[in-house]
């Protein structure tokens, strides 16, 4: 068998939107992934050309005041690839938004093409990048984080490289050969060492990762359910700006 399991974010039409129904499937295959002792390592992959445009916003939207959120999903899913015992390599061929940028935090490597382009959008939708701070802000260099998340700016591959999103940025025609050089060098690793050595490079954190997330969960849930995060999500999925930028 197939020592490389891939994981696939396969819904185009949505931009790979990450909603309840594609967040649950993950904790799936994940556990699937998890338990099967010929899986070595995971690749995280997409089909189309977006990469991840973040949380489902037209399932956020309706949400129900009790229900969990499409975010509240994903801080399961991040710690989940956080612990996860085999390495996580996520291959990214097209933009990478909110969300999806919490998933790249989490893999062990991340290869990007040159073009692709991210950006920390919350802010714009008047909520804050709380989830995806468990598993962004241990990559990132403190003042591209802050530069970053508080102006809501697009860029680009090879900025990503530089402030540690991403391990490699290559042009796109390089990409699968960069990730199927990585995913070779993994697996002449041993598998138990590999999950010692992840564990080491997980030690730095003061509490445990489901209890930051738990924490950053509530506060995300927090603002998406405010007045100014309705309003927010619902001038993006109208494509007009929010009052804050409008005045109106």
């Amino acid at each position: 068998m197939d020592p490389v399991r891939t994981l696939t974010l396969d819904n185009p039409a949505s931009r790979n939107a990450l909603s309840t129904a594609v967040l649950r499937g993950m904790l799936d295959d994940l556990a699937a992934a998890a338990a099967d002792p010929a899986c070595r390592l995971v690749v995280l992959t997409h089909t189309g050309p977006v990469f991840c445009s973040g949380v489902d916003l037209r399932e956020t939207a309706a949400a129900a005041p009790g229900d969990k959120l499409p975010a509240e999903w994903l801080a399961d899913v991040l710690a989940v690839l956080w612990e996860f015992p085999k390495p996580v390599v996520a291959r990214i061929a097209g933009p990478a938004r909110a969300g999806g940028l919490g998933l790249i935090g989490a893999a062990d490597i991340a290869v990007c093409t040159l073009a692709a382009t991210f950006s920390f959008t919350e802010v714009r939708l008047g909520v804050i990048p709380a989830v995806i701070s468990s598993t962004v802000l241990p990559r990132l260099s403190p003042r591209a984080a802050a530069e970053l998340y508080l102006t809501g700016d697009v860029f680009g591959g090879q900025r990503a490289a530089e402030i540690g999103l991403v391990t490699a940025a290559v042009p796109d025609e390089e990409l699968d050969d960069a990730v199927d050089r990585y995913c070779a060098s993994l697996l002449r690793g041993g598998p138990l060492a590999l999950a010692g050595t992840k564990q080491l490079l997980r030690r730095t954190r003061n509490e445990s990762i489901r209890a930051e997330l738990a924490d950053l969960a509530d506060r995300s849930a927090g603002y998406f359910k405010s007045a100014e995060g309705r309003e927010g999500v619902a001038a993006s999925r109208e494509k007009r700006d929010p009052y804050w930028v409008s005045g109106r």
